[in-house]
């Protein structure tokens, strides 16, 4: 599995457990405002020092001290092998979330119905109509999303959604029919965009302030009573 970076320790990836986060290299997408450019751009992934086996070695380190692993990316359900590196990470007793963008659903339903993962945070570009130009490709067949989406909303594991909001991307239309596809979603984030050195493509970006944030959660609220924001400055 091709493994581009650990974060050793975060008390944000994985909600309530202390944790590493270990990103994989490679994305479908591209986000013109994604965080991880370095893990999405060809030309800029790299492996990990000492690889996989390398990330293992750390785990049984921290045995006893870490409580999970968040995977995420890019996006590490386009790792073929990720399921054995799941289980792997499973039969050392470690709780396991996954970050996803959920275009690969048949392949989400089964490491879910395995058992490999206890948490699944799936990223929500946009409304439905605005997604190619969310994800940066001419093209997309929004059917597979659609099915991580309702399996995800069938409650088969603990998950979330999130919206990086980012203007001239994302309205208060926007976000309200967003809300409104996942519609009886347990948990519901919006995130601030931030320029933290690593953009795919962040010329035109910029973030909504703290003020407009809370007034598009105002507007997601209607549909979602529980939405939060995160990531606010």
């Amino acid at each position: 599995m091709l493994i581009s970076g650990l974060q050793k320790l975060t008390l944000l990836d994985y909600p309530g457990q202390l944790s590493c986060t270990i990103f994989t290299g490679g994305c479908n997408f591209r986000c013109p405002f994604c965080h991880n450019a370095s893990l999405v751009a060809p030309e800029r992934i790299e492996a990990y020092p000492g690889g996989e086996e390398e990330i293992f070695r750390f785990l049984e380190r921290r045995q006893g001290m870490l409580e999970g692993v968040a995977v995420s990316g890019g996006e590490p359900l386009l790792q073929p092998d990720l399921p054995d590196f799941l289980r792997r990470v499973r039969a050392m007793g470690y709780k396991i979330k996954l970050d996803t963008n959920g275009s690969f659903p048949e392949r989400l339903r089964a490491v879910v119905e395995e058992g490999l993962v206890d948490r699944v945070a799936m990223d929500l570009k946009n409304a439905p109509g605005l997604y190619p130009e969310t994800v940066g490709l001419r093209l997309l067949d929004i059917a597979p999303i659609e099915r991580s989406k309702n399996y995800l909303l069938e409650g088969h594991v603990p998950y979330e959604f999130r919206t990086t909001v980012v203007r001239g991307l994302h309205t208060a239309e926007s976000l309200a029919e967003a809300a409104a596809w996942i519609a009886g979603a347990e948990e519901y984030y919006l995130q601030q965009y931030r320029d933290a050195g690593d953009i795919l493509l962040p010329e035109g970006l910029s973030a909504f302030s703290d003020e407009e944030m809370h007034e598009l959660l105002k507007t997601v609220q209607e549909t979602l009573p529980a939405a939060q924001l995160r990531g606010l400055a």
